[in-house]
């Protein structure tokens, strides 16, 4: 009789499910937002250079790949007037136009430069030095306006990594702190204005002086707190990062995703490019740089984000930045080792840590 009742049950909760309308199954499918990112920005030069991926030994575009293991969103840079067009407004749009025909988020990384965009160096583009601070609020504005109207993210990040501010030296941070705030503003209320619904990030890289900057910020507004980690850079200890995941959302009241990370599956490299990751210390000692460890180092991301109140998601950075220019290239990949495909371009294991759970 008790199995009687479970089966009558579930029978009622299937049938509620098929018979609700088509706008309600968009709702219940909507309800699958945790974040699940890979950026893919290098992925139109690499096409380009006639690279191909596989999965499960059988050719696949990457996108259809990412989408099959469960990726959600797709991170994708911009700049501004890029010297050959890479990553620039056309090759974002179409990529971002790809993402969303696969049933996939568009997440842009705004660097209000020409190119790179870091800790290390905020270069205001070409076409906006020696602008007066008046004009170039007016500038930042007038683009973000643009990439609203051509692009339309889901999540739009104001800046790459913006530890000293942007647009320097009108924007940076610790000397003209009056400035940058009101530059942030300036994008914030553009995004607001024009496009309610799409979510603002602002950007840090690390955890160390994390808490500052985002005092700083405060009365900004902004939906996401985006922290970039890397072991070799900003420490090797994961409690210490999901405590600040914590602390941040506590006290600002804001969901927090992990916008950057990646781990090694080896220590080997397929090309002559110097790679950014090469030796033990750079990585945590009991995850080990095999493809085994570069999931289990993904699974640990997720589930720290997972189990905090105010962990929104993470992206990978790099997945598709394999040696695409061959095994003698010294101008390749510097990230082939932390890629999500192997050296014969075979996706990874790591692909399943986007699965939806």
């Amino acid at each position: 009789m008790k199995s009687y009742s479970y089966i009558i049950v579930f029978l009622t909760a299937l049938s509620a499910i098929f018979s609700c309308s088509e706008n309600e199954k968009k709702e219940l499918l909507a309800e699958d937002d945790f974040v699940r990112s890979a950026d893919i920005s290098f992925l139109p030069l690499i096409e380009r250079e006639g690279t191909t991926f596989y999965n499960n030994g059988v050719p696949q575009d990457m996108i259809t790949t990412l989408k099959s293991y469960g990726c959600n969103t797709v991170r994708i840079r911009l700049w501004k007037n890029p010297t050959d067009q890479q990553s620039g407004m056309a090759e974002v749009q179409i990529l971002a136009q790809r993402a969303r025909a696969a049933g996939m988020k568009v997440w842009l990384t705004v660097h209000y430069s020409d190119s790179w965009a870091d800790p290390g160096a905020q270069t205001i583009p070409a076409e906006w030095q020696g602008l007066s601070f008046n004009a170039l609020q007016s500038a930042v504005a007038a683009y973000t306006s643009q990439i609203i109207t051509e692009i339309d993210p889901d999540i739009i990040q104001i800046g790459n990594e913006t530890n000293d501010g942007f647009l320097w030296p009108q924007g940076r941070l610790t000397q003209n702190e009056a400035q940058f705030i009101e530059l942030l503003s300036a994008a914030s209320s553009t995004i607001r204005n024009q496009s309610p619904t799409t979510k603002i990030m602002l950007h840090f890289a690390g955890i160390d002086a994390a808490e500052w900057f985002f005092n700083k910020v405060s009365e900004i507004d902004y939906d996401y707190i985006g922290l970039s980690y890397y072991p070799m850079y900003h420490g090797k200890n994961l409690t210490t990062l999901k405590n600040l995941i914590n602390l941040l959302g506590v006290t600002h009241s804001k969901q927090v995703l992990i916008a950057e990370t990646a781990y090694p599956f080896t220590f080997g490299y397929n090309d002559l490019t110097n790679n950014i990751v090469g030796s033990q210390d750079q990585i945590i000692r009991t995850i080990p740089a095999t493809s085994e460890g570069q999931l289990a180092y993904m699974n640990a991301i997720r589930d720290l984000v997972e189990s905090s109140t105010y962990g929104a998601g993470f992206s990978y950075w790099g997945g598709e930045w394999v040696a695409f220019r061959g095994p003698q290239a010294t101008n390749g990949s510097s990230y082939e080792n932390q890629a999500l495909y192997n050296f014969e371009n075979q996706a990874l294991p790591v692909m399943s840590a986007f699965n939806l759970r």
